[in-house]
This record gives structure tokens, C-alpha cells and sequence, in this order.
């Protein structure tokens, strides 16, 4: 692998965290469907950016932390079933392909998408927050595992989606992101190794330079255009995967 080829994936990690950073979710998703698309198996490939993540979600937390977008509470209710889920993901991947639960996870992520834009552009949705945060943070890590991305997605735009706070759901999720992911990734590199590690120094370098900046600009940010942008974020994403499924 060139310095050319190094660059580009600094440019894709960096990308990918500032949308993962200041919207709550997508590193993984954007990053795993590149590398899905150069041919790479879907356990090889969220072996590969889980790796990475462990450092960006490090930075990125600290961050939110710093800039007191965490609600610790919360961060508590996702990361330690988060992490339990990643795991039992992860090693179900690594020996069962999890291609066939995708369009069910795409499904439910564009339902959420469009609440999330319903109630950015003003139309009045249940107040009601998640009861069981824990019980949300078990499905998004294991989710998240086998898809190699689907953490953000899962868990910000539910908690959004259902009346809490943008800039302290969004903080919390990240942070919690990084317990997930290093329980994640260790089970991964467990069952599958690692052997990209020019792609994965690429992902977390520009992830990395990303994740402050990124943490700044979801607390200056006006609530309801995070909210479009969360949602419509989530409808394309899905919809893609969902149009790429039937094709």
C-alpha cells in the first residue's frame, strides 16, 4: 500500500468522523462499506474498522467529555450492554455471514430516519424517552458488530427519535461507543486477526484529527438542523443499502 493509498483513507477516516462526531453516528458504516466494496469479507472488514475505531472513539469521548456533552447516566445504561452485545456480534460473525439480517436493520433504521426528520421540520412526536436504554444499548452493539457500523444509527436516532436531548444523546452514545468498540474489536481480532494495518492507521489517523473538532461543532450547532441532518443522514444511508439489497 502507497503513500497515495495511505492519504485516501486518512481523507475517508477523517470525513467519516466529523459526520460521526458531530451527528452521532456513520464512521463505521461509511468506512465498512468502502472496504466491503474492495472486496474485503464482512468479518475482515469489521475486524479492520472496529480496530480503527478504538482509537477514534477514544478521542472523540474525551472530547464530548471536555466539552460536557456527556450525560453520564446514560453513558453507563449504553456501554455495558453495548459492550455485552458486541461481543456476542462479534463472534457470531466471525463464523456466521451477516449479510441476511442487513435489510431487516436498513428497514428499521429508515423508519427511525423519518421520525427523526419529522420531528426536525415540527411535527409534534411522543415525548415518551427509552425506558430501557440498556436493553437498546445490547441490540446497537451487537448490531453495530455484525455489520461492521450501525452503533450511532441504532442508538442516536432511537434516544432522538423518542425526545432526548440532541447534544447530550449524541455525546453519550459517542462515548459509550468506545467501551463497545473495544470489547468489539478485541473479539474480532480474537476470532479473525488483523492484516490491513496501513488501511486501519489510514482510518484512525484522520478519524483522530477529526474527533475534537468534530465534538466542538455538535455543541455550536442549532438543534433542529442537527436533527435534518441526523435524519436525512440515516434515510440515505438506508435506503441505499436497502435499493443495493434488492438489485
Amino acid at each position: 500500500m502507497d503513500y497515495g493509498q495511505f492519504f485516501i483513507f486518512v481523507g475517508v477516516g477523517l470525513l467519516a468522523q466529523l459526520v460521526d462526531g458531530a451527528l452521532g453516528m456513520a464512521y463505521g458504516l461509511v468506512s465498512n462499506s468502502i472496504l466491503l466494496a474492495l472486496g474485503l469479507p464482512p468479518a475482515v472488514a469489521s475486524a479492520t474498522v472496529h480496530t480503527a475505531e478504538v482509537f477514534t472513539t477514544g478521542v472523540s469521548g474525551a472530547a464530548h467529555a471536555w466539552f460536557g456533552n456527556v450525560r453520564w447516566k446514560l453513558f453507563w445504561q449504553l456501554a455495558i450492554p453495548g459492550a455485552i452485545g458486541g461481543i456476542l456480534g462479534a463472534t457470531f460473525l466471525a463464523s456466521v455471514p451477516g449479510e441476511a439480517i442487513r435489510p431487516w436493520v436498513n428497514a428499521y433504521l429508515l423508519i427511525l430516519g423519518t421520525m427523526v426528520l419529522l420531528r426536525a421540520f415540527g411535527k409534534r412526536l411522543t415525548r415518551h424517552r427509552v425506558q430501557h436504554s440498556g436493553v437498546l444499548g445490547f441490540f446497537a452493539g451487537l448490531l453495530d458488530a455484525i455489520g461492521g457500523g450501525g452503533w450511532g444509527p441504532l442508538a442516536t436516532s432511537t434516544l432522538i427519535a423518542r425526545g432526548g436531548g440532541v447534544r447530550s444523546t449524541i455525546g453519550s452514545v459517542n462515548a459509550a461507543e468506545f467501551v463497545v468498540t473495544v470489547c468489539t474489536s478485541a473479539t474480532l481480532v480474537w476470532h479473525v486477526g488483523v492484516g490491513h494495518w496501513p488501511i486501519v492507521l489510514g482510518l484512525l489517523t484522520g478519524g483522530v484529527i477529526a474527533a475534537p473538532f468534530a465534538a466542538w461543532l455538535v455543541r455550536h450547532l442549532p438543534e433542529q438542523a442537527v436533527m435534518a441532518a441526523v435524519g436525512s443522514l440515516i434515510v440515505l444511508i438506508s435506503l441505499g443499502q436497502l435499493v443495493q439489497t434488492l438489485l
